[in-house]
């Protein structure tokens, strides 16, 4: 037997057995993937019955096309909101670099309350501004965008990119917003505070039609400007020394996901109110189904969980509870329990 035979067979064992174990790899990452999209599939099939048992369940034949008319705009508003929301709260966990945070932290649900209750305040119960959907949702999106776009935009660059300054200024604005909200009603007269309480609570049942198509393309055209910043979460996510080693802009990319962000649930919150516990809800619910750091499954797995979560919640409030209780009592309960579940389980 010469040399070359006892060269030649460590180099081949070596290398069967680096086939072997780069089969085996792809084997457990092919199941992987079978498995995560076998979960997105469950949840499409969970999102589509109860969607349809929104829209079709305990419907009288003879007014059947009267109660597509109402029913069919709640449905997408809140399949809209729940999408929108629900994707917001993963790209801030990411930036954040934390799973137990909530986009509300930046201000934009006290925000909507102060213009609602300001509007009350100085314009009347009676002005145009507070009984026409179209103009109510058109101040909101004007006065949040603005504050938004301002506020984080400036606030991130004057602070270098570091996002806990952010999430501690946005916390401040949060409370500032309230206190200036509970001013103003603690003052306010008691018929106009009356007529106000309605519009500060995250409904579906007074979605106006005519809000829909401006607020789905207002959220189309803010995916489409955040396009290329989405489609590197997955670096983002490895820590700023990691991203920029990479090749990544990093604070440039932070500051406009972040405003991305704040104009999402901006968005969401002009169209059914706020809501801020089922961000955290469905972010986290999304990361225990899909334990993969790959955003694609994480953002489309939080969305249909949105989604479930507001479909079977507005079925329970309508055809269980009879109106009794909004939807967004069920969200602040459920996510303020999960939170702590959060708090105390979390390492």
């Amino acid at each position: 037997m010469t040399s070359d035979t006892f060269t030649a067979n460590p180099l081949k064992a070596a290398s069967s057995s680096e086939a072997a174990a780069a089969a085996s790899s792809l084997k457990i990452q092919r199941s992987r993937r079978r498995r995560m999209l076998t979960r997105l599939g469950c949840l499409i099939g969970l999102v589509i019955l109860f969607a349809a048992l929104y829209q079709f369940a305990f419907v009288n034949p003879k007014f059947f096309s009267y109660a597509m008319s109402i029913r069919l705009p709640r449905l997408i508003v809140l399949l809209t909101a729940g999408t929108a929301i629900s994707a917001a709260a993963i790209i801030f966990q990411t930036i954040i670099r934390n799973n137990i945070v909530t986009p509300c932290l930046l201000g934009m649900n006290s925000l909507y309350l102060l213009i609602h209750t300001g509007v009350v305040f100085f314009l009347g119960s009676g002005s145009e501004f507070a009984t026409n959907p179209v103009y109510a949702f058109a101040v909101d999106i004007i006065v949040m965008g603005t504050a938004a776009s301002f506020i984080y935009y400036s606030i991130f660059q004057k602070t270098g990119g570091n996002v806990l300054y952010v999430l501690l200024i946005g916390t401040v604005l949060t409370t500032f917003f309230s206190s200036m909200q509970n001013s103003l009603t603690r003052i306010m007269d008691p018929n106009e505070y009356d007529a106000l309480l309605n519009s500060l609570v995250a409904s579906f049942t007074n979605v106006n039609a005519a809000c829909i198509i401006p607020g789905i393309v207002l959220l189309a055209l803010l995916a489409w400007w955040l396009r290329r910043d989405l489609s590197i979460l997955d670096v983002i996510s490895l820590g700023r020394e990691q991203a920029i080693s990479l090749g990544v802009d990093y604070e440039t990319t932070l500051r406009r996901l972040m405003v991305g962000v704040a104009l999402c649930i901006a968005v969401a919150t002009a169209l059914v109110g706020p809501l801020s516990f089922l961000g955290l809800i469905t972010a986290n619910v999304a990361r225990q189904m899909f334990t993969t750091y790959r955003h694609t499954y994480l953002i489309a797995g939080a969305s249909l969980v949105g989604m479930l979560v507001l479909a079977a919640g507005q079925f329970i409030v309508e055809h269980v509870m009879v109106y009794s209780v909004p939807v967004s009592v069920f969200v602040t309960i459920g996510g303020g329990i999960y939170f702590l579940y959060l708090i105390l389980t979390q390492k």
